[in-house]
């Protein structure tokens, strides 16, 4: 996989998600794969949820998968192997949606490409978490998008 950098944000706070929810929606090329990665508890569940803009998506970590409006919305955590995500069936899920959020699905790129239709774009978000060193501070975020392109 061939990663390209294309945006950065740096010191995101959550006050700060719609911004870039808005920005990420005016930067990638539709329909678009966005691959969510980050340590536990860095803010993809939080981020998946503002930009939906349903207020009411709920994580897809036992379900897998939850789909809204344009959106599918994927959770890779507890998935294994590529045969797990061929029983998925995500052609059926994908049909007129412009967005499919894959939290921890970078390991399974190859596997989630072949499940693509063929017009989908890839992208990956990175999300580090930036410790502050007060004790009541909220701790911000990094993010980095990239545009990912098969080798």
């Amino acid at each position: 996989m061939k990663k390209n950098r294309i945006r950065e944000w740096k010191k995101v706070f959550e006050s700060d998600l719609t911004y870039i929810a808005y920005e990420l929606k005016d930067i990638v090329t539709t329909p678009a794969m966005i691959l969510l990665e980050g340590p536990l508890g860095a803010g993809k569940t939080t981020f998946s949820k503002v930009f939906i803009e349903d207020g009411q998506t709920l994580s897809p970590t036992y379900s897998i998968l939850s789909e809204t409006n344009h959106v599918l919305h994927a959770d890779m955590y507890r998935i294994k192997d590529r045969d797990e995500i061929i029983y998925l069936e995500l052609p059926l899920y994908l049909e007129n949606k412009i967005y499919f959020l894959v939290e921890w699905g970078e390991k399974h790129f190859y596997a989630l490409s072949k499940e693509l239709p063929e017009d989908f774009n890839k992208y990956l978000l990175e999300i580090v978490i930036n410790k502050n060193s007060g004790q009541n501070q909220e701790s911000s975020r990094d993010f980095i998008l990239f545009k990912i392109e098969e080798e």
